[in-house]
């Protein structure tokens, strides 16, 4: 029996077994088996929740890159690694193989080097998905320079504050971006955020949309020449498994955003594992994630997970609805897509049109579907089982987080009995418990709590950049000796988990983490707000969106109301991103708070998702009064 590939149901609860009574001994076998290492490790786990320190197979030296492109070279150096395929339907495919893969990334680490790029230091990377972003990843894992990626749609502002966060001293750009049928100023948008970044020495600008922009003498080097004069030859930086290999900002419930940190080795043995099992990935089988390399998904499940099993990754630059909304229909049978993973979001916006757009295409080349970002609902689910499925695909619907940096609970496809809005089963090696309020474990099925993992797993993110205490007092300190997620479970009869969603105050809009504070932050600079309250209430599309409680200042001066909110989200788009904008916002006279002055988002939530049948006993609230002033004013 294989640790590495599981293939049924019984090999499942075996493996499973032996994972968690003797996890080292497991993790141990699946990095003997299955990758390179330069030198082989001294101890394979060291961990202490309290502190917390996690060090996975200590002393161990590899380069990462070594095991997702060199290790192929003579095996499949001619086998595609990234397809990539364009925004527009008419522009050609590029298949890219890992000889060419391998090339192109040893040319542009030498190129980074050229700019003076060591060990440690850090590259922040704001590029469109586009094949030169997976490249720039691996370049960078090349020389040993940490990657932070920062995805192309957030504001200037938001990529300012990650550049000085990590003080990076780089930034990997694009002339702009095409988004369907709008472009995009990125390089702008870099100008803009770079004003007041004193550690960036130089930005490389790769070119795609070919339109002129501005060029700081000194500091802007277009790509493509310089990459044209770079040696094709570049020896990987032997890194120890614990050395950093990214960092990868992520929203929290305070105004900062909280740079993970993920290392090497055990970061690769996970996601590679995980991989395998949960797309059932054999070897000339095509898959898609739609995701934007931006996000961890696209980390773990785009570049480095496929990659490390020599799979065939595609690269996807456009959206679902360009040039129609066939266009994810039209990719799959193009390219004979095997297995393919997406958000509910993506699901539920497709549902909503015509079928027709699904039927025209031949979908045949399916064998696993998964989706990502946010519990799958019941609807979206049949939906995507019978339309895109056609009832024979396995559908895994995969929990996880940016900081687990892989997939904990979730089918594994042909094996764990799937059932509509269930993530199932936790992965080998992952040991989940349901904890109460008072910080007990609930024992038994048929149970809900709040989820935490009682033991490590290679790819858990180490820290937070530059902040450990943050680190500390997130994950560690709501629950003795356990690492918490954020989110509630509940786990049915047989023991399969279903995640009820945030129990802070980050809600999870079109499947990505937004912390409430620093949208109420961006809201609360507009000079006509006095305070500012964020909830997600239910939406068809995104699952959640954002409404806004805002009370205004009593300037005596009367403005117009719908001018005032495009103002604000105005703001919030500056600010964060339009993925943050809001969707409603009332105008109230105050917000329902305790008498400690914590804002009372529960009965915020229920207002705005019209459920006002049980608010609760509101008159141990120091301004009960204004709840009804709310009701009778909700949108």
């Amino acid at each position: 029996m294989s640790n590495y590939h599981i293939k049924h149901l019984e090999e499942y609860f075996q493996v499973y077994r032996k994972s968690v009574r003797y996890p080292e001994v497991f993790w141990e076998e699946v990095a003997e088996e299955h990758f390179l290492w330069r030198k082989k490790w001294d101890k394979v786990l060291e961990w202490d929740f309290t502190k917390p320190e996690i060090k996975w197979f200590q002393g161990a030296k590899l380069n990462i890159t070594e095991n997702c492109l060199d290790k192929h070279l003579y095996v499949r150096g001619d086998k595609t690694a990234i397809l990539f395929e364009p925004n527009n339907p008419n522009e050609e495919a590029q298949h890219i193989t890992y000889k060419q893969l391998h090339e192109k990334v040893c040319k542009f680490a030498n190129v980074l080097k050229s700019k003076g790029i060591q060990k440690g230091d850090r590259v922040i990377i704001y590029l469109p998905m586009i094949p030169e972003l997976a490249v720039s990843v691996l370049a960078c894992a090349r020389i040993g320079a940490i990657h932070s990626v920062v995805f192309a749609g957030f504001s200037s502002t938001a990529l300012s504050t990650r550049v000085n966060d990590c003080q990076a001293k780089m930034v990997i750009t694009s002339d702009g971006s095409y988004r369907g049928a709008k472009t995009i100023d990125l390089k702008g948008i870099v100008d803009e955020g770079l004003e007041d970044c004193p550690t960036v020495e130089n930005v490389l600008v790769a070119k795609r949309i070919n339109t002129n922009i501005e060029m700081k003498s000194g500091r802007d080097y277009w790509l493509q020449p310089l990459l044209d004069e770079a040696s094709a030859e570049c020896n990987p930086e032997i890194m120890d498994a614990e050395d950093p290999l990214f960092i990868l900002y992520t929203s929290g419930s305070t105004g900062r955003p909280k740079g993970m940190l993920h290392t090497t080795g055990g970061y690769m043995v996970y996601t590679a594992y995980t991989f395998k099992n949960v797309f059932q990935y054999k070897e000339n089988d095509i898959y898609w994630c739609t995701a934007d390399i931006g996000w961890i998904t696209g980390h773990s499940y785009i570049v480095y997970g496929p990659l490390a099993n020599g799979a065939t990754t595609v690269m996807f630059e456009g959206v679902p609805s360009y040039p129609d909304y066939g266009r994810f229909w039209d990719i799959v049978e193009k390219h004979k897509i095997t297995q393919f993973y997406t958000a509910p979001t993506a699901i539920r916006a497709l549902a909503k049109e015509n079928l027709d757009f699904v039927n025209k295409y031949e979908l045949s080349s399916l064998r696993v579907l998964g989706t990502v970002g946010e519990p799958i609902n019941e609807e979206a689910w049949h939906w995507y089982n019978d339309n895109i499925g056609d009832k024979k695909c396995p559908i895994v619907d995969t929990w996880w987080q940016t900081e687990t940096g892989g997939i904990l609970i979730s089918p594994v496809p042909f094996s764990t009995p799937t059932k509509p809005t269930y993530a199932t089963l936790p992965l080998p090696g992952i040991q989940p418990t349901l904890m109460d309020e008072n910080g007990k474990e609930i024992k038994g099925n048929s149970v809900e709590g709040r989820l935490c993992i009682k033991f490590p797993w290679p790819s858990i993110a180490r820290t937070i950049w530059g902040d450990h205490e943050r680190y500390k007092n997130t994950y560690f300190s709501a629950f003795d000796n356990k690492y918490f997620t954020g989110d509630g479970a509940l786990r049915d009869e047989v023991g399969y988990y279903r995640i009820t969603g945030r129990v802070d105050d980050v809600i999870i809009v079109s499947g990505h983490n937004l912390g409430t504070a620093p949208i109420e932050d961006s809201i609360n600079e507009h000079p006509a707000v006095a305070e500012s309250a964020i909830v997600g209430f239910p939406h068809d599309v995104k699952g959640n969106a954002l409404y806004g409680y805002v009370i205004l200042k009593e300037t005596g001066e009367v403005r117009d109301r719908d001018n005032l909110r495009k103002e604000i989200n105005q703001l919030i788009t500056d600010h964060i991103g339009p993925i943050a904008k809001l969707n409603k916002i009332q105008f109230v006279p105050g917000l329902p708070k305790t008498r400690s002055g914590k804002i009372m988002r529960r009965i915020l939530r229920k207002i705005a998702s019209k459920d006002t049948s049980n608010l609760g006993d509101t008159s141990t609230l120091l301004n009960p009064e204004v709840v009804e002033l709310i009701m009778k004013e909700a949108l």
